[in-house]
């Protein structure tokens, strides 16, 4: 990856926070926020960041009606090679 375009570890650790007070606000709204298949406590959120040797990382996928509206967020294991 080129260095222009790698975040320092701080840099990274402010976009996962950001991105985690996301999450609360929808959770505040009553939108579960669903983590391999359970609704996991807030502190147990940051888990979703883990990329790891053993091939995999987490995806998320946002469930909604038809009509457009958010009813859960989830996010599970993607394996790759």
């Amino acid at each position: 990856m080129s260095s222009e375009y790698a975040l320092s570890q701080r840099e990274r650790k402010e976009q996962q926070r950001v991105y985690l007070e996301g999450l609360k606000q929808y959770r505040d709204k009553g939108i579960p926020i669903i983590i391999d298949g359970e609704e996991l406590e807030e502190e147990d959120w940051g888990k979703i960041f883990e990329v790891c040797e053993n091939k995999y990382y987490y995806m998320s996928d946002f469930v909604g009606l038809e009509d457009g509206k958010l009813t859960e967020i989830h996010f599970d294991k993607v394996y790759y090679e």
